[in-house]
């Protein structure tokens, strides 16, 4: 079998250590199965992202001395095809319109306003509203979310328990999706379409992708994608789900955290070569 990855950065800010460390980890893996590494652009999200970084973020992977395969694919040049999936999505009945702000949702999980956890943020399982109550929130404009229902794709599906995947790590193992953990996860906005969790199954789908190479924070989203590639009809690729990168606080890197960047070591002084060895490369 062909050995296809890729790395897939999103453009809402500079790229920090752990992503040199996930990149790079993704490269070398191809490199070692004499494979094809991928670069892909995950901008779905137009309202955060910005041109600026993502011409950033190459230049920060080729000081890395990486390349790879051109052209580049660049999801918001593709939107058509995600939308495409989030309607096959919303005529098999599996979505529904939430309209709950994400305060509401924090609440409803037990937690803070200023609380910055997306796992919980998503933890729900809600159902659509009345025909009546949805009318008039639309009627009145307000913005809303496709989330997928777990209930109606656990009946569509027959049950989850043969859904699986093949997870590469320390520990090979046969993973089976648990997507109740994450809830109804949302998978479209009304301002944006369709986002991050479609727009991943249908790229690997239509590259080729054979092995996601990724951090482990995704791991718990690999169930939702399960569930998605199986509705659509999509093939699951083997998932290797490597260690995070912490800093010298013990947390992982993090864009929101104001991590050091990689073009601040560059301007400071550091060499590709010093990082890639600081980073076991």
């Amino acid at each position: 079998m062909s050995f296809v990855t890729r790395f897939a950065p999103s453009p809402t800010g500079l790229l920090h250590r752990g992503h040199a460390f996930s990149a790079l980890t993704a490269f070398t893996a191809a490199q070692n199965a004499g494979g094809r590494f991928l670069l892909r652009i995950e901008d779905t999200d137009f309202t955060r992202c910005r041109p600026a970084y993502e011409e950033a973020l190459l230049d920060d992977l080729r000081w890395l001395g990486l390349d790879w395969e051109q052209p580049v694919r660049r999801q918001s040049e593709h939107r058509a095809d995600y939308d495409a999936a989030l309607d096959r999505l919303r005529d098999m009945g599996v979505l529904y319109r939430c309209f709950r702000t994400r305060k509401e949702l924090l609440a409803l999980a037990g937690m803070a306003p200023h609380a910055d956890d997306p796992a919980d943020a998503q933890a729900f399982a809600g159902g659509p509203l009345s025909p009546d109550e949805e009318a008039d929130k639309l009627a009145a404009g307000q913005p809303f979310a496709w989330r997928l229902s777990l209930a109606a794709a656990r009946d569509r599906l027959q049950g989850f328990d043969r859904l699986t995947w093949v997870e590469e790590a320390a520990d090979p193992s046969l993973k089976t999706a648990t997507p109740e953990r994450l809830g109804d996860m949302v998978l479209g906005r009304k301002d944006i379409g369709a986002g991050y969790v479609i727009a991943s199954v249908v790229d690997d789908a239509l590259q080729g992708v054979t092995h996601v190479i990724r951090g482990e924070d995704l791991i718990e989203t690999t169930s939702t994608q399960r569930v998605v590639q199986a509705l659509l009809d999509l093939p699951t690729p083997v998932y290797r789900h490597h260690p995070l990168l912490l800093g010298p606080d013990g947390k992982r890197y993090a864009k929101r955290d104001g991590s050091v960047t990689l073009v601040a070591l560059r301007e400071a002084g550091v060499t590709a070569a010093e990082l890639r060895g600081e980073l076991g490369f």
